[in-house]
């Protein structure tokens, strides 16, 4: 190998390392990776740029806008509440869950039908009295089974046909991935069916959480010279709030529990409430009473403006590791903690001495912009408003699935292509009211693009410099059959979507498949449509998929959680994978 293989290697090996073991954004470590085959010659511009221009990146944006639509109009939502319905058994539900969900899933991005699951399946299964750690999971892989089964099912096969159209002038059609994605959809949802609610743990998750977070203690100062000093506490209304109930009042140095209605009211006394976390905003509503907690106080946001707020940390949250109050919480994002809890847990002990982790849940006081100014940024998976004022538009739903079914059919039967049927349905949904020009350019996430985009360079990169070819030469020198070479690229781009994301693995791999096939002087396309499947099997870990990652708090899973299921999950579709390629598309 030339000097030029050795960089690309280098630098593959360097991104690698950068992604597993550091928390410095995947977008910036590509970039810097394409930066550095441009200073070191591997590349021209144009041809570490490439990724930029590249088919498959622009579909996946205009997708984006497309995901969007169905869910400002609430269709996922309106589709779900049709089809749960009151099923009187776990595998039932299971049922009602997983055939919604995979079906969606080929048709739009599975992050996005993961994430507005979520919140219904909580409130659903806390009506039927089932644990939600029993569906969650579920949701998560049959999501991502249900996304193989079209190009436009998740981004890394629009990732692939787009290298197939800029390396080969090929182009994958729209349900030509059904012929392996479908058996494998049957074969993992029926396994997850018949063993999920043996493999995976009874826990309360999220609803556990909000139980116990909910049962949080608020304290409240009676105002001095305010409405509510000399009146008792039944006729300061404080009787009988909804969301909470008092418990005690600390009047100078004594502390009163067990107070009666009678008892008046006297300037700055502290008034101990326990309840749901709406107690805190029933409370702020009464006039005379201001918060004790002196971060609350601190907070630069009227009390008319704020609102409560629940996040769940992300991998990419700078403060990981660090405590509450190393952090400076409330001054970076203008919010509260009011509570944490973690894996189904609520913390104990001081609020300020808390570390955050990947996937704790944070209960927030803060202002009304703060769910639109984080839900389409990285430090947070979920950010959700409780008690949401604006609901979807259910009105425009119908009409945002007759546009995708339109964008599907023009696909399908060739009329035009995924990219432009995917363009002309963006549009379709801003013209048609189902989406506004702002929401649209917020739910583009541009550092997914970013990194799809930088991450063909390294791919280029590795095909170029003649890496790859000498990869394929050492393992066509170790396995002589195809069949073995195809189970060898399927597991390496397994290991590689497990450690890094799932699109960046398809790119790596790519090369290599094709040097494989070159070497082995075979067909390459039952070698793509492997490293197309395996690089969306991610089920062993929490990390390899972000929707596995957005049900482990409300689910209250834990990392063994993954392995049970995942492990016999990704083995049985492995197999299924590398028995059915070689006998669709022929070596």
């Amino acid at each position: 190998m030339g000097i030029d293989a050795w960089l690309s290697i280098a630098a593959v090996v360097a991104v690698l390392g950068t992604l597993v073991f550091t928390r410095i954004a995947p977008d910036a470590i590509l970039v810097g990776a394409m930066a550095f085959l441009i200073f070191t010659d591997v590349l021209t511009p144009q041809q570490a740029l490439a990724g930029f221009a590249n088919t498959g990146v622009m579909t996946i944006a205009a997708l984006y806008v497309v995901a969007a639509a169905l869910k400002e109009t609430g269709a996922i939502k309106w589709i779900a509440s049709l089809l749960l319905g009151q099923p009187s058994t776990l595998r039932r539900a299971q049922w009602r869950v997983m055939l919604p969900a995979s079906v969606l899933s080929a048709f739009m991005n599975n992050t996005t039908v993961v994430a507005m699951f979520i919140p219904a399946i909580q409130d659903w299964s806390g009506r039927l009295r089932l644990p939600p750690s029993k569906l969650l999971l579920p949701l998560s892989y049959i999501s991502i089974l249900g996304g193989t089964c079209t190009l436009i099912g998740t981004s890394t096969n629009l990732v692939v046909d787009g290298l197939l159209q800029s390396r080969h002038g090929i182009s994958l059609g729209m349900f030509e991935l059904t012929w392996v994605g479908l058996p494998i959809l049957i074969v993992g949802g029926g396994f997850i069916l018949l063993f999920a609610g043996w493999l995976l743990p009874q826990r309360d998750g999220t609803s556990s959480q909000l139980d116990q977070i909910r049962e949080y203690s608020v304290e409240v100062d009676v105002q001095a010279g305010g409405p509510l000093v000399g009146k008792s506490i039944a006729e300061a209304g404080l009787r009988n709030l909804q969301f909470g109930y008092l418990t005690d009042i600390q009047r100078g140095d004594e502390l009163m529990a067990a107070v009666p209605p009678e008892t008046k009211l006297q300037a700055d006394d502290t008034l101990i409430f326990v309840g749901a976390p709406e107690c805190a905003r029933e409370l702020r509503e009464v006039r005379g009473l201001v918060p004790t907690n002196g971060n609350v106080q601190k907070l630069e946001i009227a009390h008319h403006r704020r609102c409560l707020v629940e996040a769940v940390i992300s991998p990419d949250f700078t403060a990981i590791g660090q405590s509450v109050r190393e952090s400076r919480f409330r001054s970076r994002f203008q919010a509260v903690i009011l509570s944490i809890s973690r894996h189904g847990r609520r913390l104990e002990g001081k609020l300020g001495d808390v570390e955050f982790q990947v996937g704790d849940t944070l209960l927030l006081e803060t202002g009304q912009q703060f769910v639109e100014q984080y839900r389409y940024r990285k430090d947070f998976l979920l950010v959700s408003q409780l008690n949401d004022s604006t609901p979807p538009n259910f009105q425009k739903a119908p009409l945002s699935l007759g546009i995708l079914g339109v964008m599907v059919l023009l696909s399908a039967t060739n009329l035009t292509s995924i990219l432009e049927a995917a363009f002309l349905a963006a549009g379709a949904m801003l013209v048609s009211g189902c989406l506004t020009m702002g929401k649209a350019r917020r739910y583009i996430d541009l550092s997914v693009l970013i990194v799809i985009a930088a991450s063909f360079s390294l791919g280029t990169a590795m095909s170029e410099s003649g890496a790859a070819r000498a990869i394929a030469e050492q393992v066509v020198g170790q396995i002589h059959t195809p069949w073995l070479a195809l189970l060898f690229v399927y597991v390496m781009t397994v290991l590689f979507t497990e450690m890094i994301t799932n699109n960046a693995a398809a790119v790596l791999m790519f090369p290599i498949a094709m040097a494989v096939s070159d070497q082995l002087g075979v067909d390459f396309m039952p070698f793509v449509i492997a490293v197309t499947i395996a690089a969306s099997a991610s089920f062993m870990t929490a990390l390899g998929y972000q929707t596995n990652l957005m049900v482990m708090g409300p689910g209250g899973y834990r990392m063994h959680d993954y392995l049970k299921l995942g492990v016999p999950l990704s083995l049985i579709v492995g197999l299924v994978s590398v028995t059915l390629i070689p006998l669709i598309w022929h070596f």
